[in-house]
């Protein structure tokens, strides 16, 4: 017996990116699967979109006060009639096989959830590209983003997310993190004896932040997650999570150095890396003006996420502050 399928979408606004997605489920190969859409408080009226695809696709539509997309997956969940609930951001892109290729996974590869890459789609404009690329570079997050290679224990994220339901019953499904939600969902997983898996051939392509200030500040809240889920599951904690703080510091202290010593050593090695990011986004991109943006968005990327793990570190570490009153935004009430 085939495996069965909700996919479960939370979404705050964004009707075109619902609509794109809606769309690419359309055409998928293996019909065989249930749409739950949470509505989080949208600002602006999702059922019309919604609307455009009743009778097309087996889709149902609820509409709860805002909580962030942790309980509105939850919400989802409980709503769910199939045996494994698929998460995705409202902001992706399936390819046709995405159900038919999930439904062999499972049937071959034992695991109680799992999750796949993220990448960009050719119609994506170059920023979006250059994102995608500094998100999922061996540069900057070691390809744990986009290749099974990258990892040993891998932790599924939402964008594209897997978890037999029974399963996610059991650990309470996510907790009352805003963000960093999912990783602490993998890490939930873990430790109540559940296992993980990556399937190299369920990638979706996610659009990301198309604005820099709007990435900086994402990545800025990824990097104040950090701390909290170190706090949460020490026994997962990995020296690789302060990378980009030191990268920053490292940084600084070139310049320091340069100015005060007159020397361009630390500098030196820094003009390295650009160079060897640049020519390896040229290399994946096949585009030089994707390259150099993907430069900035590297060092946009490794100095807010730094500078956001550092703050959250201090505050966590040296104040001993509570994760709750250092961010509060970053929690919702049950």
């Amino acid at each position: 017996m085939k495996p069965t399928i909700s996919i479960i979408v939370a979404i705050f606004n964004r009707k075109d990116e619902l609509f794109e997605l809606l769309n690419s489920l359309t055409f998928q190969t293996d019909k065989e699967f249930e749409v739950i859409i949470v509505d989080d408080g949208s600002l602006i009226d999702l059922k019309p979109t919604i609307h455009n695809f009743e009778g097309i696709l087996d889709i149902e539509y609820f509409r709860k006060d805002n909580s962030g997309p942790g309980l509105s997956r939850n919400y989802g969940a409980r709503r769910a009639k199939n045996e494994w609930l698929i998460f995705v951001d409202s902001d992706v892109i399936v390819e046709k096989d995405y159900i038919e290729n999930i439904k062999k996974n499972i049937e071959t590869v034992p695991c109680d959830a799992f999750g796949g890459a993220d990448k960009a789609h050719k119609g994506f404009n170059l920023m979006q590209k250059a994102i995608s690329y500094s998100m999922t570079s061996v540069f900057t997050t070691g390809g744990i983003r986009g290749s099974k290679k990258a990892v040993s224990r891998f932790q599924p994220r939402s964008f594209n997310m897997g978890v037999n339901k029974a399963v996610f019953e059991k650990v309470g499904g996510f907790s009352e993190m805003r963000i960093g939600e999912d990783p602490d969902l993998s890490m939930t997983l873990w430790e109540n004896g559940f296992n993980t898996a990556f399937f190299d051939d369920i990638a979706v392509y996610h659009k990301r932040r198309v604005d820099l200030g709007k990435f900086s500040k994402q990545v800025y809240q990824f990097g104040c997650a950090r701390p909290i889920l170190n706090q949460r599951h020490p026994n997962y904690v990995k020296i690789s999570f302060a990378f980009p703080t030191l990268f920053m510091l490292g940084y600084i202290l070139g310049f320091a150095e340069y100015f005060i010593l007159g020397r361009g050593i630390i500098l030196a090695f820094y003009g390295l890396y650009t160079f060897m990011v640049l020519f390896h986004a040229m290399m994946v991109t096949k585009n030089i003006s994707i390259a150099g943006m993907a430069v900035i968005s590297t060092y946009i990327q490794m100095f807010s996420y730094g500078y956001g793990f550092l703050k959250s570190w201090v505050l966590l570490n040296i104040l001993r502050m509570k994760p709750e009153d250092a961010f509060p935004k970053h929690f919702h009430k049950k």
